[in-house]
Formats: structure tokens, sequence, C-alpha cells
């Protein structure tokens, strides 16, 4: 470990996706942003892009040479952990060739975020910690967890894991402050990925995850900007036995479907309110079926705790999309009395606050 940095040193936050990486130079506290930004990599189908070393060299490169003071804390948001990763992580030469073994679970997120690991690993002065997103359904219950499969299959540690964890994580912390625990609170995390959670806030304030949409991979669940959210086995099946490569699938699955694949036009959730306003029909089907997926698994959440006190909207749509929030309180209006609370997604905060929480921790004595 890296001798101690001051304590006004910044931590750079890294979140690195399928074409896009967001950075944030946070004080130590997770408090303040002292500075961020988000970038686009790749070459998207029709569009122009650049490999994401090359954005690394022309971007970040400068960026770290001249902040001041420069940061000596990396923390990175890695989707997938698998079981074995549920705490903030030091990311030696042993992890991260663990976390290589984990891409196939989260191919859009692990292995750009490796990338950005393996490109910072040269820098002098710089400490890299991880982040996992799904440590916040840790303790989601044997029963939510798992799935009715062959005992050889769940033997090998095939079961749901939840992932937008610690957004989720955040959602919960935040509400415990404005209402009055023990709260029933189902936290909606809406942008290009989606997710729902069931948070049980005991009266010390602390969120527990009980219940998730998402499961093995990111995959499951909710309807999303191009992943499919859940799709019958027997379909997938199906259209194995006709022919579809498993390589296909997968691409078409997570890149071709969802609000895009439903509107034959995009999946940015904006446009497609313009759409369909317009009278085109894909639009509007892609809102619709959103909508009903949404209240689905809002109905369901509701379910496994029992009841509901508060749903928390957050992530980029959940924020900003003012007709959703609209519909959904008009839908579920039999579930009064209830809170409505918009809280601003802040996984970077956190992320900085539990890593360096962590790192003290671990520091010798």
């Amino acid at each position: 470990m890296t001798a101690n940095p001051p304590a006004t040193a910044p931590v750079l936050v890294v979140n690195a996706g399928s074409s896009s990486i967001k950075l944030a130079l946070c004080e130590r506290d997770g408090g303040r942003r002292l500075w961020q930004e988000q970038r686009t990599w790749g070459v998207p189908e029709g569009g122009e892009g650049q490999p994401l070393e090359a954005l690394l060299d022309q971007w970040l490169a400068p960026l770290l040479s001249q902040a001041e003071p420069p940061p000596s804390l990396v923390v990175h948001r890695l989707v997938h952990g698998s079981s074995r990763f549920t705490a903030p992580t030091l990311l030696t030469e042993e992890v991260c060739a663990a976390l290589a073994d984990l891409v196939p679970l989260a191919p859009l997120h692990n292995g750009p975020a490796l990338a950005v690991i393996r490109w910072l690993v040269d820098r002098p002065g710089l400490e890299q910690w991880a982040c996992f997103d799904m440590a916040f359904h840790a303790t989601l219950p044997e029963e939510a967890f798992t799935y009715a499969i062959p005992q050889a299959w769940r033997q090998q540690g095939l079961r749901r894991f939840g992932f937008h964890g610690l957004n989720h994580q955040h959602v919960g912390e935040t509400a415990a402050r404005s209402l009055k625990p023990p709260l029933r609170l189902i936290s909606c995390h809406l942008g290009a990925g989606c997710s729902l959670c069931a948070i049980a806030i005991g009266a010390d304030g602390v969120p527990r995850s009980v219940d998730t949409t998402m499961g093995f991979t990111p995959l499951e669940g909710l309807v999303m900007a191009s992943r499919s959210g859940s799709v019958d086995p027997g379909l997938l099946l199906h259209l194995l036995r006709s022919g579809v490569e498993a390589t296909a699938l997968d691409h078409a699955l997570n890149r071709r479907s969802g609000l895009l694949g439903l509107s034959g036009l995009t999946g940015d959730m904006r446009e497609l309110r313009s759409q369909a306003a317009a009278g085109h029909r894909g639009a509007a089907l892609a809102l619709a079926v959103f909508r009903h997926r949404l209240l689905q698994g809002i109905g369901a959440m509701a379910a496994s705790l029992g009841g509901v006190d508060a749903i928390a909207l957050t992530g980029g749509i959940g924020e900003h999309d003012h007709a959703l929030a609209l519909e959904l309180e008009d839908a579920l209006g039999w579930l009064e009395p209830l809170h409505w609370l918009r809280i601003p997604a802040d996984e970077e905060g956190l992320m900085v606050r539990q890593c360096v929480a962590a790192r003290v921790g671990a520091a010798p004595a």
C-alpha cells in the first residue's frame, strides 16, 4: 500500500461503460465535486469514435498531470464481483486476474473498467480501489437470490446477484435521513440501465436490500435503453435451435433490444416521448411496454417488502422524466398513503466514502 496521501488530496472516481466513461474528481469526504465530465468512446454503428486507450491518452493523461493537488487514490466502479467481491477492494494483480474471469458476466462494463485499470497501473503514485455494484445486494435472502435450476448448476455459483447497488444504497441512506425510519422503500433506478430494489430500512437507519430485479447479469428485469430485460428462456432456446449464434444473441439482447428494439428508433427516452407525441407507433409502444414492466416490478417489490412507505425515483429517467413520475403516481394510487421522492444519483460520493474508510481500516497499526 502506498504512503498515506495528504488529507487534502482529491480522489478520482472512474465509471467506465460500454460506450462512455465518466470521471469525477472529488473531495475525500465524497462531498463536493472539484470536476466531473463524461466522454464517449468506441465506434457506434454508423458513427465515429475512438478506442478507449486513445481517449485515455488524449483526455485523462493531461488531467492527471495538470491536477493540483494530484489525486493519489483512484476508485473504480465494477459492475460484477460475483460472490467473492462484496466490499471495497484494493486492486492488486491477483484481484485484477480474478476480475478478468468475470468479464463475461457483465461484458458491457467490466471489460472497459479493467482496461482503464490496466492503463493506470504504470502511473506513479496512484493507488487503485474498486467498489462493486452488486455488493449492496449481499443481504438478499436465499429465497430471493436462488434460481429454480438444477442443484449442480447452483453449486457452480449460478444465482441472482443484482446490480445498481451503489446507487440503491445511496438512495436508501438519503431516504433514511429525510423520512423517519423504519421504512419500506422501493428504489427505482431508471436510466440507460434500469432496476428496482426493495429496501428495508430499520430503526437504526441502515438500508438493507431484500429483493431486486436484476439477476445473474445486468440483463434481467426491467426494459432498458438497449437491453431486453427479462425474456422467456424458452424463446431464447427457440432462437438458438433456429440457428442464431450465441454471440449474435448476446449482441441482440444487450445492444439491440429494450427501448431501441421496441421503437426501431432509439433508446433515448426524451426522443421517444417526442416521437410518440408526433404519432410514431413504435415510440408509443416502447413507452407503453416500459411503463407496464415497471409497474409490474414495483408491485413485486411491494410484495417482497410486505407493503411500501416510499418510492424513490433516481437515475437519468427517474430524476428528469416528469411525465413518467405523474403516470406512476396515478397508476399506483392504490398504494397510498405513500411518500414519493426524487433522489439524484450519487454513486461517486458513496464510492469515495466507502474506499477512503476501507483504506483507513486496512492500514497497518
